[in-house]
């Protein structure tokens, strides 16, 4: 592993430790060369289903896009990063057991709306109108009313 800092490939694990949930490794390294310390992060390397989007082009799955959707939806609102993790590792684990080569992205969108729906109901209604295009107040009532109950 190679030092952010300096670039060195001499890099020593100096703390291993086992998430919570089991899910991936933490470890803290030391640079032998500039002696600062950094985190990284070992979790499985598995395949997950290529994204099938709206008009046809297929995908590669990204984290990233995912969390970076999440966040726009919460940012500003009381949800830990610890609760957002919790949440995508519940959709990748969804889209893992689902055993397709291909997942529509409709389908992702509505796991990220059920995570969003248990997490925090004004960031669920931001996804919601940008999600399924709302074009007026009435859309947006219809989901608050549908959050009411």
């Amino acid at each position: 592993m190679r030092c952010p800092f300096c670039g060195n490939a001499d890099t020593q694990v100096v703390e291993t430790r086992v998430a919570e949930d089991g899910d991936f490794i933490r470890r803290r390294r030391q640079c032998a060369d500039c002696e600062k310390r950094f985190t990284t992060y070992e979790r499985p390397d598995v395949n997950f289903p290529a994204v099938v989007k709206k008009d046809g082009r297929r995908i590669d799955y990204e984290r990233a896009k995912l969390l970076a959707s999440m966040n726009l939806a919460l940012r500003k609102r009381p949800v830990s990063t610890e609760q957002v993790d919790a949440a995508v590792e519940r959709m990748e684990e969804k889209l893992l057991n689902l055993g397709a080569r291909e997942v529509p992205s409709s389908r992702i969108g509505e796991l990220v709306m059920r995570e969003l729906k248990k997490l925090d109901k004004v960031a669920y209604v931001r996804f919601a109108s940008v999600y399924r295009s709302f074009e007026d107040v009435d859309e947006f009532r219809a989901v608050v009313d549908e959050i009411r109950k």
